[in-house]
């Protein structure tokens, strides 16, 4: 889902690298139009907490959905927002490599390094988490680097897992993938 992110390109070509049949909607798309077995809700240039409505059809999507969802950057704290967490401006905005801790490995994260880098670009971040997520990385400034709900399929990244620049990327899209089987 496209919610204006300048790698929402980078996302899609990963997905079909992986030969996934994938296309990419507008974040107006209402869930009874939506036939997939996953969803990724892109990054975008919305700050969360001021310009969520340019997020369209996300909060719908979340409630209705049940299958599993992938939130990078603004989707990622556009999902934690929509169930109750805190999103605000980050004390350091992130811009460039950083050095991701994985705290538990779960789902998304299975057979990353427990320390790898990753591209980040983001003013906002996730300050608290609402009930039924759960931290699975951090890095130096940004506490919630990766998440997950505890019973239901939803994911969330702060970082781009999409780009070069990030390591691991690719396995981290292929958990995905496994994920939406």
């Amino acid at each position: 889902m496209d919610n204006g992110g300048q790698w929402t390109h980078r996302e899609w070509r990963v997905l079909k690298y992986l030969k996934v049949d994938t296309k990419i909607i507008p974040n107006t798309t209402p869930a009874d139009d939506i036939d997939a077995d996953g969803l990724v809700l892109s990054g975008g240039t919305p700050r969360i907490g001021s310009d969520e409505l340019k997020l369209g059809s996300t909060g719908e999507l979340l409630d209705s959905l049940d299958i599993p969802i992938l939130g990078i950057c603004a989707g990622f704290q556009m999902m934690i927002l929509h169930h109750g967490g805190n999103v605000g401006p980050a004390e350091l905005p992130e811009y460039g490599q950083v050095e991701v801790v994985v705290d538990d490995e779960d789902h998304i994260l299975k057979g990353v390094e427990k320390r790898f880098i990753a591209w980040e670009s983001h003013n906002d971040e996730v300050k608290s988490l609402p009930d039924g997520f759960v931290k699975l990385a951090h890095s130096e400034n940004t506490p919630f680097q990766a998440v997950r709900h505890t019973s239901r399929p939803l994911f969330g990244l702060q970082f781009h897992p999409e780009v070069e620049h990030t390591q691991h990327g690719e396995t981290m899209f292929r958990n995905f993938v496994e994920l939406c089987k």
